[in-house]
């Protein structure tokens, strides 16, 4: 799953970024890759329980959603009290970074590529992936809620198998 991969991103940029730069005593620290662990294990573990129940599935896509959105705004935060720019999503710097973060989900290619970049290049990097990242468990939430309306539950569907099952076999 995408949304996991770049998660998974996220997450690893968040852990360098909050040791390069926090203090270590400061509590954003632990905040900020708590909530960047939080996106990434509610996506595995909803897509896990998934299997048995939609429902789930979507409270923990849901929660993903909303630890990263946490992350999201102790990126912005961090930029807007050191006075560095959050980029315009029209700039240059802000289109050319949603072109490679959309080619890129390997967390690899950016362990890599962080340590060679500023503080506030690493904050509008992670800011980038986590708004795809939300647009990728947005979709996916909003799919999994219509083939819910469409098709019920795995209780409703084993209901109707075993109902189909049971008529068939008592002709």
């Amino acid at each position: 799953m995408i949304a996991f991969q770049k998660a998974e991103c996220i997450y690893d940029i968040t852990y360098y970024f909050a040791h390069k730069y926090l203090k270590a005593n400061d509590r954003t620290v632990d905040q900020m890759i708590q909530a960047a662990r939080s996106g990434r294990q509610n996506i595995a573990e909803g897509c896990e329980d998934g299997t048995a129940s939609v429902e789930s599935e979507i409270k923990l896509l849901t929660v993903a959603k909303a630890s990263l959105q946490e992350l999201l705004l102790d990126y912005e935060d961090y930029l807007r009290v050191r006075n560095l720019s959050l980029w315009n999503i029209n700039s240059e710097k802000a289109v050319q970074t949603r072109r490679v973060c959309a080619r890129h989900n390997e967390s690899a290619f950016y362990r890599e590529a962080i340590v060679k970049r500023s503080d506030e290049t690493i904050c509008n990097i992670a800011i980038t992936l986590i708004h795809q990242a939300d647009m990728l468990l947005r979709n996916y939430i909003e799919r999994l809620q219509a083939d819910f309306l469409q098709n019920g539950g795995i209780k409703e569907q084993m209901y109707n198998a075993r109902t189909i099952y049971r008529n068939s076999h008592e002709a």
